[in-house]
């Protein structure tokens, strides 16, 4: 798209409320930027080094209006570039506050796909170190989820928050959105007096009474995780450093929920050195959130969806704990290379959950997760682009969220699950806690990780591993590590003999004589599986392996003695949905149906089931039906997700 890109800015467009006559950048400048397909940003000529913002969030314009004062390393430009999308500029000046003189700007054309947005060009001096833009969002600012009051849990007070992974952040924030240029940043931000701001840095634990508060972030961290969230919130501490934040309607069930955070804080150290960023804190958000997680520093968003009640969903927490490690210490130089982000936190988390929970179910957890991979893959394979299922991907001309996919987590993780069953678990603890340490605030690319791999591993104990073949080629190698479960393949067992009718779920007991205090008494034994008596996992399993032509009465015979329906794990749920729709079932719980689309907003569990809907004639009307009622209550990111296949 760069490329396509040098020749129309000839063409480029002065803003209104700039002054006249600017500049028109060089093409050479354009010509040598960085290796990021993703950012049209100089950053070998002028770098920001420090961020510092204004902002006002406005609920009833549903607007924030800001300026974003941009400290910055010069090595001789005439010209700095930052990615916009979805902003209004109203002016841009140079200089330290007080001492501002107003300078020229143009705008360039949005990209042909509309997927990287427009280059902001600003005239500078070769001596300039301080451009400070004024702005505001609009209506096309896709990082923002503007929640009124009715899909809060207060149902009294709105809720913004911000979301800008991969790049979203230059829809909020002019800004050179590259993971490659790590930035500190520091914030004032006004909001309503009722409510409560809270960002990716120090936070505070009350409400500020005049709506004012200031934030920062002594770390430098690349701009995608640079985070927002204003709503009506409290606070919880578990430790001296963690803790979690939601609305007050949650509060209580998050503490109980969450109660292990500083026990995985623990386990996480033990495995790989000391955590860098001084405060871990959650904050839930409401069920539009796309993404079960987000590991903004110092403020894991989470969605609700992982409130069961019987914490059996928290790996997504000891997940995005990892990414204190993986991601935000270290982070992927381009998108190209978001394994390195996700393989990465994926195998962290499953350490974590190891020594927490044990290896078992740490297994259980993995398989799991293999199983979708595998299903992936498949899909990929007859797909578009079955090159996604390498783990080095070239993204260019391409959204960069086409590589969050599970080749980027599982296989990443399975990856080094295999590069550890070959080199000993107690080497590649020491190589990979080495590796945090020397990658520390840094980015890198896969060449940059084989390098390192080589150097710290395997040539020092002379290994040889087929590094080349998980990272470059596709599908999965013939070295990979195969995990089994007795549980996993009991349950894979049990779907297969339900499906051709020697096993039902349908209650059964027995009565046993015992002696309680000395007495007999006829004591009622359950003799038969329920769905309490095994793990959400193996649910998970048992009705994947289900055929997709199951009866409507086999369904009903489930729905009945194991209540699939009536069950508030939304993993389970998701499962029990897909399989409804492929079945035709979905008709007949449309209702409960009904209510989690237009409830939940989680990419991963909404995207699924719009498509199993679509695949089948009898319950495609209901995708396009319940699409239409829940996608107002959608992040952009899920919205336009959900609309590629409905439409």
């Amino acid at each position: 798209m760069k490329h396509a890109l040098i020749s129309c800015f000839l063409l480029l467009l002065a803003a209104c409320d700039g002054p006249s006559n600017p500049k028109v950048a060089a093409t050479e400048q354009l010509s040598e930027l960085p290796k990021d397909d993703h950012s049209y940003s100089n950053l070998n000529q002028i770098r920001t080094k420090h961020l510092h913002l204004d902002l006002e969030v406005d609920f009833q314009s549903k607007k924030i209006y800001g300026i974003a004062s941009h400290t910055m390393i010069n090595n001789g430009a005439d010209t700095a570039i930052f990615d916009i999308k979805g902003l209004q500029i109203q002016k841009v000046t140079l200089g330290k506050k007080g001492h501002e003189k107003e300078t020229s700007f143009a705008i360039g054309p949005m990209d042909k796909d509309s997927i990287i947005g427009q280059a902001l060009l600003v005239d500078v001096e070769p001596s300039t170190t301080k451009v400070n833009i004024y702005y505001q969002t609009t209506e096309n600012s896709d990082a923002l989820d503007w929640l009124d009051s009715s899909l809060t849990s207060s149902k009294n007070k709105p809720f913004l928050y911000t979301q800008g992974q991969a790049i979203l952040t230059r829809t909020w924030i002019p800004c050179q959105d590259s993971p490659s240029n790590r930035i500190t940043y520091s914030a004032s931000v006004k909001v309503p007096a009722d409510l409560m701001a809270l960002m990716s840095a120090r936070n505070p634990k009350k409400r500020a009474l005049d709506g004012h508060y200031h934030f920062e972030l002594t770390k430098p961290i690349p701009s995608y995780l640079i985070a927002l969230a204003v709503g009506d919130i409290r606070y919880h501490a578990f430790s001296a450093n963690s803790g979690v934040y939601a609305e007050k309607e949650l509060i209580d069930a998050c503490a109980r929920e969450f109660v292990a955070i500083p026990k995985m804080i623990d386990a996480a150290e033990q495995l790989y050195g000391p955590y860098r960023w001084d405060q871990y804190d959650v904050l839930v958000l409401p069920y539009s959130f796309p993404f079960g997680g987000m590991e903004n520093p110092m403020l894991t968003f989470a969605n609700p969806t992982l409130i069961t009640g019987d914490r059996s969903l928290v790996s997504v927490i000891a997940h995005e704990l990892a990414h204190s490690w993986s991601g935000n210490l270290v982070t992927n130089h381009n998108w190209n290379d978001f394994w390195l982000n996700e393989g990465t936190t994926v195998y962290f988390e499953n350490r974590i959950m190891e020594a927490l929970y044990g290896k078992e179910i740490a297994d259980i957890l993995a398989l799991v997760e293999f199983d979708e991979l595998q299903d992936e893959i498949a899909s990929m394979n007859q797909s578009a682009h079955p090159e996604d299922s390498k783990l080095h991907m070239e993204l260019a001309g391409r959204d960069p969220d086409d590589a969050m996919t599970d080749v980027a987590y599982v296989k990443g993780a399975f990856f080094l699950k295999s590069l550890e069953a070959k080199v000993g678990r107690q080497k590649f603890d020491a190589f990979l806690k080495g590796y945090f340490a020397h990658f520390a605030f840094q980015t890198i690319d896969a060449i940059r990780f084989i390098d390192y791999l080589n150097a710290d591993l395997l040539k020092k104990d002379k290994l040889s591993f087929n590094y080349n073949e998980w990272i470059y080629e596709k599908g999965l190698p013939k070295n990979c590590l195969q995990l089994e479960s007795v549980r996993l393949n009991s349950m894979i067992q049990s779907a297969h003999l339900f499906a051709q009718g020697k096993l039902s779920f349908k209650p059964k007991y027995q009565y046993k004589t015992k002696r309680i205090h000395g007495r007999k008494r006829r004591v009622k034994t359950n003799i038969h599986t329920q769905y309490q008596d095994r793990i959400i996992q193996e649910w998970q399993l048992f009705i994947r392996n289900l055929p997709s032509d199951l009866s409507i009465n086999k369904m009903r015979e489930l729905d009945r003695d194991l209540h699939f329906s009536a069950t508030g794990n939304s993993e389970v749920l998701t499962e029990w949905f897909i399989l409804s729709a492929k079945t035709g079932y979905a008709v007949q719980i449309r209702p409960v149906l009904e209510r989690f689309l237009v409830k939940v907003g989680r990419r991963k569990y909404v995207l699924p089931i719009y498509d199993a809907l679509m695949q089948n004639p009898k319950t495609k009307h209901l995708a396009s039906e319940l699409f239409e009622k829940a996608k107002n209550n959608y992040h952009a990111v899920t919205r336009k997700s959900v609309a590629e296949i409905v439409k």
